[in-house]
């Protein structure tokens, strides 16, 4: 069994209230081989929801609230749900300040990568969980 974002599987739980579907994550969850999870909106935030990146590993909105105890409460019940089905892969949204693998933005909001995963990205890879983002499929 596979996680993958759930923006990804086309479901509308973006920060701005949309999907990014991508049609190779949706053929994973129809045919029943990935499940689709959104930390962010398990961790009890709105959709829409203020645009958030990592900043001193933190996790804030463009006015400066602090909003890290959402991502991190939602990572962890994401990855708690991952344990259980099992998982040994996830096909998680690039960039994203849950999500992101390798790279994510750099909290300026200007657009800027820094090197660097996702507070459910790293949580993934820490339990040995092979993780990449939908930019890094065939």
């Amino acid at each position: 069994m596979m996680i993958v974002s759930a923006c990804l599987a086309g479901v509308r739980c973006r920060y701005n209230g949309q999907a990014y579907p991508v049609p190779k994550v949706v053929e994973l969850v129809e045919s029943g081989q990935a499940l689709p999870l959104c930390p962010e909106v398990l961790g009890g935030l709105p959709t829409p929801r203020a645009c958030a990146e990592m900043l001193h590993g933190k996790v804030v909105t463009q006015d400066g609230t602090d909003v890290t105890s959402f991502y991190l409460a939602g990572a962890q019940t994401a990855l708690e749900i991952a344990t259980l089905v099992a998982c040994k892969k996830a096909i998680l949204k690039a960039r994203s300040p849950s999500c992101g693998c390798d790279k994510i933005y750099d909290g300026s909001f200007a657009g800027r990568l820094v090197e660097g995963d996702g507070i459910f990205a790293a949580r993934l890879k820490a339990q040995g969980i092979a993780v990449c983002t939908e930019e890094e499929l065939v």
